[in-house]
C-alpha cells in the first residue's frame, strides 16, 4: 500500500500543506511507503518534507491499492485518483473551500472519504454532504512555541508592564484594524506586535515576549497561530473562525462573549480565553479588555487560565498527531490487505 499527496500548484508553502507535509513525514518514519506528487513546483515540496520521495506529476502511475490524499478545494488533483479507481481521501483543513469548486451534491455521491481537521469541521462535512469524515488534527512544535520559565514558574503574577498584544495581518487585515483603533479610542495604551512575513523561529520569539494574542482569522479549519501563541504564554482573545472552537473555550461572560451554537466536543479544559464571534469588531475590543483586566489583576483565575491553556496545547503537540496519523493508517493499511475500502472505517471514527 503506498500513499501518495497531491501538492497543488502553489507560489509559496501554505500552513495547510505544511500540515500536510509534517503527515507524510511522519508516516514516512513510521515505515509507511508515501510519497509527495506535486502538480508543478517540485521544489517546494521537496523543502516542505526533505524525507519525502517525490513522484512527478507526468510519471504517476497508480497501483490498485493505492491511497490518494488531496487537499480540498482541488477537483482537478482529485479527479486523477477517481479516473484510476484507487481510494480517495480528500483532507478538508478550511470547510470555507470545502465547496468551493465541487458542488455539495456531486461530493456527497462520488466515491471518496473525508478527513476533517477538527470536530466543527467534520460537522459541517455532514451538515452539507451528509457524509461522515476520520478526525485528523494537526500539531504544533512545542519545542519551539514554548513560554517563558517566569510564566511557568509564576503563574498568578500580574503584569505591570505596557501590555504587548501580537497579532497577524494575514487574515481579515482591515478588520483588525479596527480593532486597534477602537482600543485606542478608549484609552487602551497597548504596544501591537504586528506578525508577517517571519519565520517560524522568529514567530515563536515575538509570542513569548508578547502576552496576549489576538485571534481574529476566519473562517478556519483548526488554527494553529492560536495554539501557539498558548503554546507561548499568552492570553488569546479574538475570533474562532469556527473550526477554533475545536480547541477554544469561552471563560466568562462578557459584552460580545460568543457561545457557538453547533455542537461542541466534551474537552478536559475549561475557559482558555475570551472570545467574541466573527467580524464582531466591538466583541472582540470587549475581549481584548478582559484579557487585560486578567492579566493585570493576576492571581487564581490568571493562574487557572494558564493551566487550561497548558491542557489545550497538549492535545495539539506533534507527538500526538503523530499518534493519531500512524494509528489510522495503520486501520488504513489492514483494511486494505483484506481488500476492503477504507470507508468501512469511517463511522463514528475519532
Amino acid at each position: 500500500m503506498r500513499t501518495l499527496f497531491f501538492f497543488p500548484p502553489l507560489n509559496k508553502l501554505s500552513g495547510g500543506m505544511a500540515v500536510i507535509a509534517r503527515m507524510s513525514m511522519q508516516l514516512r518514519q513510521a515505515g509507511f511507503s508515501t510519497f509527495l506528487v506535486p502538480r508543478e513546483d517540485t521544489q517546494l515540496a521537496c523543502d516542505a518534507a526533505p524525507d519525502v520521495p517525490i513522484i512527478s506529476w507526468n510519471n504517476l502511475r497508480f497501483a490498485c491499492d493505492d491511497i490518494w490524499v488531496v487537499p480540498e478545494g482541488w477537483p482537478q488533483g482529485l479527479l486523477a485518483g477517481l479516473q484510476a479507481h484507487v481510494q480517495c481521501v480528500i483532507y478538508v483543513q478550511n470547510w470555507a473551500y470545502l465547496l468551493r469548486n465541487i458542488p455539495a451534491t456531486t461530493l456527497s455521491s462520488l466515491p471518496v472519504q473525508f478527513m476533517a481537521v477538527s470536530h466543527p469541521v467534520a460537522w459541517y462535512i455532514r451538515e452539507t454532504t451528509g457524509r461522515q469524515s476520520f478526525l485528523l488534527r494537526p500539531g504544533i512544535d512545542t519545542n519551539l512555541f514554548h513560554p517563558h520559565p517566569e510564566r511557568q514558574n509564576c503563574p498568578a503574577k500580574p503584569i505591570t508592564e505596557r501590555l504587548k498584544v501580537a497579532w497577524m495581518p494575514r487574515k481579515n487585515k482591515a478588520l483588525t484594524r479596527q480593532i486597534i483603533d477602537v482600543l485606542s479610542a478608549r484609552g487602551q495604551d497597548i504596544e501591537w506586535i504586528e506578525i508577517h512575513g517571519r519565520s517560524q523561529k522568529e514567530v515563536a520569539e515575538l509570542m513569548r515576549n508578547s502576552h496576549i494574542f489576538l485571534a481574529t482569522g476566519f473562517p478556519e479549519g483548526c488554527p494553529l497561530p492560536p495554539l501557539e501563541a498558548m503554546a507561548s504564554g499568552c492570553i488569546v482573545a479574538g475570533w474562532g473562525g469556527l473550526g477554533g472552537w475545536d480547541y477554544m473555550r469561552q471563560t466568562t461572560t462578557f459584552p460580545g462573549a460568543f457561545e457557538p451554537w453547533w455542537p461542541q466536543e466534551d474537552v478536559l479544559w475549561g475557559g482558555n480565553g475570551f472570545y467574541a464571534a466573527d467580524a464582531d469588531i466591538l466583541g472582540a475590543v470587549f475581549a481584548l479588555e478582559q484579557a487585560c483586566r486578567l492579566l493585570r489583576t493576576g492571581g487564581p483565575e490568571l493562574a487557572l487560565m494558564r493551566r487550561h491553556t497548558a491542557m489545550t496545547v497538549q492535545r495539539y503537540s506533534i507527538i500526538q498527531q503523530a499518534l493519531s496519523v500512524t494509528t489510522l493508517w495503520s486501520l488504513f493499511e489492514k483494511n486494505i490487505a483484506n481488500n476492503r475500502s477504507i470507508s468501512s472505517l469511517q463511522e463514528n471514527y475519532d
